[in-house]
């Protein structure tokens, strides 16, 4: 209960970082924010300047998350699902609550205050097992379904919202936008991880608990090898696992529960060959 009660604090502070970049830096300098936020920041304008109706960015991005929520539920798992729809809608009520105000005219200020405020909320948010939904749970689909290039679903959505940045304001806006995006990935890289997926190594006495849990509550493979302890001669046995960046949070989870003590090392992994998913 404390750890939901934890993790519920944390989305709820990474909404309102997230909406705080956006309604104080971003949204008033018209500098757009990556994957589905921006592409609602996007929508939001276009139909204010070219339609008698306007819809503001918040509710956009609920809307947008809606079918990709319902995927998320059915494909994904509802544990993660749940706390993005709630960071979603939090980031919307947020959006709706905070005025638009413009703390400078410097366009370079605001791309990247903005850009930073709103990494930090993102990446608090998905360091805890959440997202922010959007692209964040299309990639958890496909790291499910089959190991696919997330990274380039992300590069070229960013790549639509810098082109259509650039149509609509300007080709200096679409440069701040492409400042903005640079920021909040170096930001949430440096708070979460960059990495598509990971490599974890688990040295531990309790083997047959562990790999009973992981595969229990995350459908991975995992293959383990008899390990001795150099100095204490001890027999152990080291679990080798491949996970997906956001699988993270709940490996972890999961080893402290059943072995607190066990040493664990996670490293990057550049590609993957063959079997990835076993479920």
């Amino acid at each position: 209960m404390k750890e939901e009660i934890k993790k519920f604090v944390i989305v709820c502070i990474g909404a309102l970082l997230n909406a705080i970049g956006l309604n104080l830096f971003l949204i008033p300098a018209n500098v757009y924010a990556s994957g589905f936020t921006g592409v609602a920041q996007l929508l939001s304008g276009v139909l204010d300047a070219h339609s008698p109706i306007y819809i503001s960015t918040g509710i956009l991005l609920f809307l947008l998350n809606i079918p990709v929520g319902i995927l998320g539920w059915l494909k994904v798992g509802k544990s993660f699902t749940l706390n993005s729809i709630l960071s979603v809608a939090l980031t919307s009520v947020f959006l709706t609550i905070l005025p638009e105000t413009r703390f400078s005219e410097d366009i370079l200020l605001n791309a990247v205050f903005g850009g930073v405020i709103s990494a930090i909320g993102i990446g608090m948010t998905l360091k805890y097992g959440a997202s922010t939904g959007g692209l964040d749970i299309v990639a958890m689909i496909l790291a499910k379904w089959k190991d696919k290039p997330v990274g380039t679903y992300f590069f070229i959505l960013n790549a639509i919202i810098i082109l259509m940045a650039g149509a609509l304001n300007g080709a200096e806006k679409a440069l701040y936008t492409l400042v903005t995006l640079y920021v909040t990935t170096r930001v949430i890289d440096s708070i979460h991880t960059r990495h598509e997926k990971l490599t974890v190594m688990i040295v531990t006495k309790k083997a047959d608990l562990l790999t009973k849990a992981i595969y229990s509550r995350m459908k991975r493979g995992i293959t383990n090898v008899p390990a001795k302890g150099a100095f204490t001669n001890e027999e152990k046995d080291m679990m080798i696992i491949v996970i997906t960046r956001y699988e993270l949070y709940y490996l972890e989870k999961i080893i402290n529960e059943i072995d607190p003590e066990a040493f664990t090392n996670i490293v990057q992994t550049t590609g993957v060959l063959g079997l990835f998913n076993k479920d």
